[in-house]
């Protein structure tokens, strides 16, 4: 491999009103290798990805390619030096032709007219000797699947003469076939000399593809390393930040007189979505809270979304016992089956920013009745008042606007409106992401209480020492799959890193 790094980038910072999201970073890509980006959400990939792109300026340090030091003010600037980046969704126009997209903006002309035959030739001599594809480049990109589409976007890179190719979580919508075929691909042109940055959350794929990883966490530089001499446990234990000996001190997780009720309320069997969640088996006793434990990009959210009817599954079964039997297919299924869901997204899937807090409280209660048989003033006023009380919202006045509350009491209102419809089971989605730990510890306790009033609560979150400590089982997800289910005595910070990562 060549020692020569093709790009540098040294002391990198970047802020955004006031907040770090880069300190003093540092990443280096050799010609010829595959470079996995790693990180936890929050760990600033995407900005470091950003500010090499020219989409941020950075605030200081420097970029160099080639040795020569670069100053990327644009996306299009960034392409010209020859640094080209294929995104998770790719962005590219499905109506137009294979050839169309390699070629957009760069076509081939005479006279102020397309050379259509040209263009054509050229895109399939493209495909063909840089990345062994055959297809018909003149039938519309939406014609081919979306694997197809990432290796065109890939074509479009190299056509513009790429030297650095920053593959962006490619591997999130396809299946193991297709991430095969990518493989192929990106092995072929590491030969060829390409230096590729790849990003993605799946750790097999990471130690099957990859030469080298950097890691970062909570926007700061932990480490490079190459991937044949750092184990998965130390690639989690960094990623998470704290090391097992430190992990193993940490209080254990609740102990309780009863461990749920015996009385099983949900029972998922052979439970799949293509391109989300491989097929998983669980069971959920009322009373009982159940840890969905795995990094970011593991399939817990994509599990979660399933066993609320967010997501249509391809194939399995999903019923509840005492309700009504019917399949839970769609949110309004699974609340009139006894299930609420707070998502991980509280901003874009939770709260209504512009509605006071008493609107946001009553919100699923008055959706439940229909908008005909509306719920009083006074009523409303009573069930706020209540709940403002009842789970400490601050401040505690109802009418002041739910986008004026800090994140920890936003999440509080959430958890009030789906309290509010009393549910047998509540799922939580990151309930205690971004907030401080006075209000991370209060909804602890909260989900700790509403499991010993007889509710099952399905827990999900990025901080392993949550899971560990409220859960009184810990179902362990990897790559999309449920791959281990942990009971009691089982459950240690160890045991759980070390199912995490693969060892």
């Amino acid at each position: 491999m060549n020692q020569r790094p093709i790009l540098e980038m040294r002391g990198i910072h970047k802020r955004f009103s006031g907040f770090a999201a880069l300190s003093n970073v540092s990443f280096r890509l050799f010609p010829g290798e595959v470079h996995a980006l790693m990180g936890e959400n929050g760990a600033g990939k995407s900005t470091l990805i950003k500010v090499l792109t020219g989409v941020h300026e950075i605030d200081e340090g420097e970029i160099q390619l080639d040795e020569r030091r670069l100053h990327v003010s644009s996306p299009y600037e960034a392409q010209e030096y020859g640094i080209s980046t294929v995104y998770q969704e790719v962005n590219l126009c499905s109506n137009l032709s294979v050839a169309e997209n390699i070629f957009i903006g760069r076509e081939p002309r005479r006279f102020g007219r397309i050379l259509w035959k040209e263009m054509n030739r050229r895109a399939k001599q493209l495909l063909e000797e840089r990345l062994h594809v055959q297809i018909d480049v003149t039938l519309p990109l939406g014609a081919y699947s979306v694997a197809v589409q990432q290796l065109v976007a890939i074509a479009r890179a190299l056509n513009i003469s790429a030297k650095v190719l920053i593959l962006d979580e490619p591997t999130s919508s396809l299946d193991q076939n297709e991430v095969r075929e990518l493989f192929a691909v990106m092995r072929k042109l590491k030969e060829q000399g390409l230096a590729i940055l790849f990003v993605t959350h799946f750790l097999d794929q990471v130690y099957e593809i990859s030469d080298r990883i950097t890691i970062l966490r909570s926007g700061e530089f932990v480490g490079e390393y190459m991937t044949r001499d750092l184990p998965r446990i130390e690639l989690v234990t960094k990623m998470i930040g704290k090391e097992l000996e430190q992990l193993e001190q940490l209080p254990n997780q609740a102990k309780r007189d009863a461990v749920g009720s015996g009385e099983q309320f949900l029972e998922a069997r052979g439970l799949r979505r293509n391109r989300a969640i491989e097929a998983f088996d669980l069971t959920i006793e009322r009373g009982e809270i159940i840890g969905f434990a795995g990094l970011l990009g593991s399939g817990r959210t994509e599990a979660a979304r399933l066993l609320f009817g967010a997501d249509r599954a391809d194939q399995g079964v999903l019923r509840t016992s005492g309700k009504t039997g019917a399949p839970i297919d769609s949110p309004r299924a699974a609340i009139k089956q006894g299930i609420a869901f707070c998502s991980e997204n509280r901003k874009t899937e939770g709260i209504i920013a512009d509605l006071s807090v008493r609107e946001n409280i009553i919100l699923a209660l008055q959706a439940s009745r229909g908008w005909f048989r509306t719920i009083s003033r006074k009523r409303q006023e009573e069930i706020a008042d209540e709940y403002i009380q009842k789970i400490n919202i601050n401040p505690k006045n109802p009418e002041i606007l739910i986008r004026n509350l800090s994140g920890g009491n936003q999440q509080k209102v959430l958890l009030a409106r789906w309290l509010l419809m009393q549910p047998d089971l509540l799922i939580l989605d990151e309930p205690t992401r971004g907030i401080d730990i006075g209000a991370k510890t209060e909804i602890q306790k909260l989900v700790l209480q509403l499991s010993q009033e007889g509710m099952a609560v399905l827990f999900i979150s990025s901080e392993l020492e949550e899971v560990v400590r409220v859960s009184d089982r810990i179902a362990v997800l990897r790559d999309r799959q449920l791959i281990s289910m942990m009971e009691s005595d089982e459950i240690s910070h160890e045991n759980v890193m070390k199912a995490i990562a693969g060892r």
